[in-house]
């Protein structure tokens, strides 16, 4: 009357012990456990279904590792006064020579010239020690030699004969600087410096044919004096007020600079009302251009200069480098003076 004892398949006849049947009959899956479906997929090594490997980011750059600091130069000022002293003498020297120059007697304002083109130089090839630096000196004094000539033998008062022997010199200096195993080795640094000692002689030369016109010598008056002005109180606001500092390495100040090309400025423009072809207006400008080139030729070679220590090129004698820059800047102011005085007097004619 009783039913019978429940099946060995398990209790209400759900199939074996542990798993429950389904309405068609059939037993369920037995779950997988929790920990085992999170477990991850192993692939083999190479496998198509690998993705490829994430590169590990590159190092972010050390920017604090640039180089050694800037060294900070401070001035000298009885080196700044010095040199002021010497600015001072050579435009004394220079003008003092165009006033006695005459028709006849132009032979010692050549001399005085000369005596410019060789301690140029000397200055330059001691101060940029180029390789093979005794056949660059030799080249240059042949060539100012060459330009002073030239300057004086042309029945017509020109510059084109400088720029023929500026020409040749610079053929000759490649000439020399290839014989040389040294000048082979670092052929374009012999080239530079030849070119800037050749060009900075023949610029000095045209000072002999600015003589020879009849606004010339009033012309250098002008322009040497407005030069001399501004590179003597440029250096001598340096020895008081050496600030701003232009650079770290460059022990100069911009005050000087500033101060420097307006009171040469104003010194040409004050000539200019005592001389006869010229007013205060145009000499003002003839004044100024010249100033301006002055600085910007000694400026410039006090940064080569300080570039070539950091460098870490020995020094040179102090006395090359900072007679280098004031004859530097009369070299520079010289053909700027003449350029500009041609002008006025093809204006005025």
């Amino acid at each position: 009357m009783f039913g019978s004892s429940p099946p060995d398949d398990g209790p209400r006849g759900d199939g074996p012990r542990g798993r429950r049947s389904t309405p068609g009959g059939f037993a369920a899956p037995t779950p997988v456990p929790t920990r085992d479906r999170e477990r991850p997929v192993r692939r083999r090594a190479g496998s198509a279904t690998e993705p490829p490997p994430i590169p590990a980011p590159a190092p972010a750059p050390d920017v604090t590792t640039d180089g050694p600091p800037v060294p900070y130069i401070p001035v000298r000022r009885l080196l700044s006064l010095t040199v002021a002293g010497f600015a001072a003498l050579l435009t004394v020297g220079l003008i003092m020579g165009a006033q006695t120059s005459g028709v006849a007697h132009r032979l010692p304002y050549a001399i005085v010239v000369l005596g410019a083109q060789v301690l140029y130089v000397l200055a330059t090839t001691m101060a940029i020690r180029p390789p093979a630096g005794k056949i660059v000196a030799a080249v240059g004094i042949l060539s100012a030699l060459a330009a002073d000539y030239a300057a004086n033998s042309p029945h017509e008062a020109t510059i084109g004969p400088l720029g023929l022997v500026a020409g040749a010199g610079l053929v000759l200096g490649v000439i020399g600087q290839l014989a040389m195993r040294e000048g082979r080795a670092r052929v374009t640094e012999s080239l530079g410096a030849t070119t800037i000692i050749v060009v900075g002689v023949v610029a000095f030369a045209t000072l002999l044919v600015l003589v020879r016109i009849p606004l010339g010598t009033q012309a250098i008056t002008v322009c040497l004096a407005s030069c001399g002005v501004a590179l003597t109180i440029a250096r001598l606001t340096d020895v008081f007020v050496p600030y701003p500092r232009l650079a770290a390495q460059v022990p100069r100040g911009a005050a000087g600079v500033v101060l420097g090309t307006m009171i040469g400025t104003a010194v040409a423009a004050y000539m200019g009302r005592y001389l006869v072809f010229f007013t205060p207006q145009s000499a003002a400008l003839v004044g100024a251009a010249a100033a301006v080139a002055a600085i910007l030729a000694d400026l410039t070679i006090g940064f080569a200069e300080a570039g070539r220590e950091l460098e870490g090129d020995a020094p040179t004698m102090w006395l090359a480098r900072h007679m280098q820059g004031p004859l530097a800047g009369f070299a520079l102011a010289a053909p700027v003076a003449y350029l500009i005085t041609n002008l006025l007097w093809k204006a005025s004619a």
